[in-house]
């Protein structure tokens, strides 16, 4: 009881008092907002180049460069990922961490236009914001830099370049090689429709590509010479959808056939389907995990067919820390949401018009969510770090309200002021948090036992994608 007291006047305090008095000299806030060119130019940049996983190449050297360009010292292929590295500037004192994702998605893509506008020769899009995930983030390492600096206040702000956060788990192989051991507390951010720092957790998930490989044959000359193996792919399918029905509420799966064959009159000698299982909890992932490989065996002996498969990726859930949040969602508040000019905003009533049924009031963007705790459906490898170290996040309105991740609304939107805008207000919230986190060791106190209570005494760390190596050729 005594500690749950300590815990409560501290966070009570944090948030009567939102700056701390050695950050007066110097305006973090303002830091930012001077910032903003050289934000906009990262995030556009970044946008236009729409690299994936692991293939980030162009969008890692930026970011180095311009960290480096600070004084930052900067370490390259970290884990093992020629594209994941961390820029560090300071001496002694606590070490604040900001996470920075750079990867697009593949299979989508959009011009910064209002109306459906593909762009040609272009197969990928930032559609779930990661260009402004990291424009946000280094603008706010190099403010608290600054802010260090300037003040002289011992302790170290860390950039974390993390690649390939869709689908390819960089930051669990970032984590389980060590990476997060001596930090004190982790920042994070994301893009959204909505501005909010609630404590809000996320689901483990799983994937895996499953290949099956069969017997070719001229289809109507001699079709009982051959083993389909997209046979053994839709009867997995088949299977895996019957499954559906017996999962738990909180549980998801989805795949899609990432090679079905070539011609209809040659039967498939091979054949592949990617599959994601995601649940609250990993060991949940791993039970519904048992019953799809038990699905692909039976396929592959029911077809006459063999199958293997190769786990992709891995992500333990989010482990929220409301000592953290609280104080995070206290900073949101102050700095408020996000205001469109007119032109920003005839512009955002057209993506609306596309929204349907889901579209919201534009006004929205400019409130701030209640706080709260809730589940989240996605998953995000932000998670495994949670676990290695205290982390704290904020989402803010980078997208028209209503929009969805990974679709071209969130692709022009984040090509677009909008999304620049929403991503100048992440850069401030976290710059503040880090502020907050070097003057009140108190607050990093209640953080770290909080930390402690719920990962247990006995926790060891485990990851969901085994020990594999980095997938590094998992988009090509």
């Amino acid at each position: 009881m005594k500690l749950i007291a300590r815990l409560a006047v501290t966070c009570a305090a944090v948030i009567a008092a939102p700056l701390s008095a050695q950050s007066e000299t110097f305006d973090p806030v303002a830091e930012v907002e001077a910032q903003e060119e050289r934000t906009q130019r990262i995030a556009q940049q970044l946008w236009d180049w729409a690299e994936l996983g692991y293939l980030e190449t162009r969008s890692t050297g930026l970011m180095q460069e311009e960290l480096a360009g600070e004084g930052f010292t900067i370490k390259t292929g970290i884990a093992d990922i020629p594209t994941a590295f961390v820029g560090e500037w300071g001496s002694g004192g606590p070490v604040i961490a900001i996470l920075a994702e750079m990867d697009a998605l593949p299979g989508i893509n959009q011009s910064a236009s209002a109306s459906r506008e593909q762009v040609a020769d272009k197969h990928a899009g930032h559609a779930c914001g990661h260009n402004l995930f990291a424009a946000g983030s280094i603008t706010a390492a190099i403010a608290v830099k600054r802010w260090l600096e300037k003040t002289g206040m011992p302790g170290r702000v860390r950039l974390y370049g993390t690649p390939a956060e869709e689908g390819g788990s960089g930051k669990v192989y970032m984590t389980r090689s060590g990476m997060f051991k001596d930090v004190d507390i982790a920042i994070h951010w994301h893009a959204d429709d909505e501005n909010g720092a609630a404590a809000r957790t996320s689901l483990a998930n799983r994937s895996a590509k499953f290949r099956f490989t069969g017997v070719s044959a001229h289809a109507a000359g001699a079709p009982e010479r051959g083993r389909s193996a997209l046979d053994g792919v839709e009867a997995m399918n088949m299977m895996a959808n019957m499954l559906h029905e017996h999962m738990p509420q909180d549980a998801r799966m989805h795949y899609v056939v990432t090679s079905g064959g070539i011609a209809p009159n040659v039967v498939p000698d091979f054949a592949e389907s990617f599959y994601y299982v995601r649940h609250p909890d990993p060991d949940g992932v791993d039970a519904i995990w048992a019953r799809l490989e038990a699905a692909a065996k039976g396929a592959a002996q029911g077809t006459g067919t063999s199958v293997e498969w190769e786990v992709i990726h891995g992500n333990n859930p989010l482990l929220v820390n409301e000592s953290l949040q609280k104080v995070m969602h206290a900073k949101l508040t102050q700095l408020g949401g996000v205001q469109y000019n007119a032109e920003e905003r005839a512009w955002a009533a057209e993506i609306q018009k596309s929204l349907g049924t889901a579209a919201k009031p534009l006004d929205d963007a400019g409130k701030i969510g209640a706080y709260g705790k809730s589940l989240g459906y996605g998953s995000t490898d932000v998670g495994d770090v949670s676990w290695a170290t205290p982390t704290v996040g904020v989402s803010t309105a980078t997208w028209v309200p209503g929009t969805s991740a990974h679709t071209w609304q969130a692709v022009a939107a984040s090509g677009h002021s909008i999304g620049h805008k929403g991503t100048q207000l992440a850069a401030k919230a976290m710059t503040l948090m880090a502020v907050e986190l070097f003057t009140n060791p108190g607050l990093r106190e209640a953080a770290k036992a909080e930390f402690d209570a719920a990962r247990g005494p006995n926790y060891t760390y485990k990851s969901l994608l085994g020990d594999r190596e980095p997938p590094l050729d998992y988009r090509k």
